[in-house]
């Protein structure tokens, strides 16, 4: 992977945020401009879901790549060849089965969950908010189907 020492691989890591962060922002941003008001960070949601439509309730989380495990199938061999290699596939692992497991509790209580990776966010903002506006457009629409 990389050739940092133990102790620039620990300052590395206390400076990864986890909520706030850069991804996060542009998205709140974006919506916030078009109209939606949310929550951030809710903690009263399993999860705590980086942004919360209430009003439609949508829970939303923006994901890092790697800790969220994108590609794994890429991803695991190269944590296998690196430093550590145990804990990193450990900790992923856990981290993708978190987020199964918080997607089943929130969609039993009745949410839509809808998850962006970071990247995509910040190279198509556009059509990440255009996928929220989607699903609005089709909550709504079986809202009013629903009588």
């Amino acid at each position: 992977m990389d050739d940092l020492t133990p102790e620039q691989r620990r300052k590395n890591m206390q400076h990864i945020r986890s909520k706030d962060t850069k991804i996060e922002i542009s998205l709140r941003k974006a919506l916030w401009h078009k109209g939606y008001r949310y929550r951030k960070n809710c903690d009263k949601l399993p999860g705590k879901p980086d942004i919360v439509l209430t009003k439609y309730k949508i829970a939303i989380f923006c994901d890092s790549e790697f800790f969220h495990g994108k590609d794994w199938e890429i991803l695991k061999p190269q944590l296998e060849r690196g430093n550590n290699p145990e804990y990193w596939v450990k900790k992923i692992s856990r981290n993708m089965e978190r987020d199964n497991e918080v997607n089943k509790a929130l969609l039993f209580r009745g949410w839509t969950v809808i998850r962006f990776w970071g990247k995509d966010i910040l190279s198509n903002l556009d059509e990440c908010v255009r996928v929220i506006e989607e699903v609005i457009f089709d909550l709504s629409i079986s809202e009013y189907s629903d009588d």
